[in-house]
């Protein structure tokens, strides 16, 4: 899959978060995508029928973000584009919970990517997330098959393990390091690289998880080489760039 990625250089299209757009920008460049951020209700429309996927993340959401994430959506869902949705702190106050069942409604979604937490809200198995952090997420891989047996999404529950379900199959994804939570905006690029690999290669529960398998490869690799935090950020870019086929099959760890 990365090569049909990396060949295909797919467009995605982002409504994403102040806080993390840029290394969302760029994390996207390295996994084989191209970039674009524009969340103009003027703009949306055009540019989402354009892309080759769309991924609407409600991190910092406000009234007009939230009203482009459905015209974008909307846009998507009529040119055939798949639509990532990732439900930022969705449980932690009303106005977030509203916001992601709005685009739920309103839009097709074709893959939901949230932490636990998230994932066991949308749910309804009672999951807690405090700010945008999961604190109780009950049995994660239980919610990714009812959330996407609801909805008919793909959906990704991450933390320590990962699972991907389509509502028949449910993956364990066991890569990843513990750096990954010392840095703001990782889950954030996991959503971009997901958008990058469902749009070369369509939405499923394989193509997701090979998508978040691929970022936490490189993000061990980038691990090994860094320091702490501050010098894993680009080495995490510097090894989503560099993996290689050969690298991923040699580290996968799935099931």
């Amino acid at each position: 899959m990365m090569a049909a990625v990396r060949t295909a250089r797919p467009l995605v299209h982002h409504i994403t978060n102040y806080v993390t757009v840029n290394d969302c920008a760029n994390i996207c460049i390295c996994a084989g995508g191209a970039p674009v951020m524009t969340d103009a209700a003027e703009d949306v429309p055009a540019m989402a029928a354009l892309a080759s996927a769309v991924v609407l993340n409600i991190g910092t959401l406000n009234e007009r973000t939230v009203a482009s994430m459905a015209l974008a959506g909307r846009a998507a869902n009529q040119a055939g584009a798949p639509v990532v949705l990732d439900p930022v702190g969705v449980g932690a106050t009303a106005y977030r919970t509203a916001a992601a069942e709005r685009l739920l409604r309103e839009v097709k979604i074709a893959v939901i990517k949230g932490n636990a937490g998230e994932i066991s809200v949308l749910a309804g198995l009672g999951g807690k997330v405090r700010g945008v952090d999961s604190v109780d997420a009950g049995d994660p891989a239980d919610a990714a098959r009812k959330l996407a047996q609801r909805t008919g999404a793909v959906v990704a529950a991450t933390g320590p393990t990962d699972y991907v379900s389509d509502g028949r199959q449910t993956l364990t994804l066991h890569n990843g390091c513990g750096l990954l939570e010392k840095v703001s905006g990782t889950g954030c690029m996991v959503a971009s690289v997901v958008g990058c690999y469902v749009g070369a290669c369509g939405a499923s529960a394989e193509t997701v998880a090979a998508a978040i398998s691929v970022f936490n490869i490189a993000a061990e690799m980038a691990a090994a080489e860094a320091d702490g935090p501050g010098t894993f950020r680009p080495r995490l870019m510097d090894a989503m760039d560099a993996l290689t086929a050969a690298e991923v099959e040699e580290r996968l760890r799935t099931e």
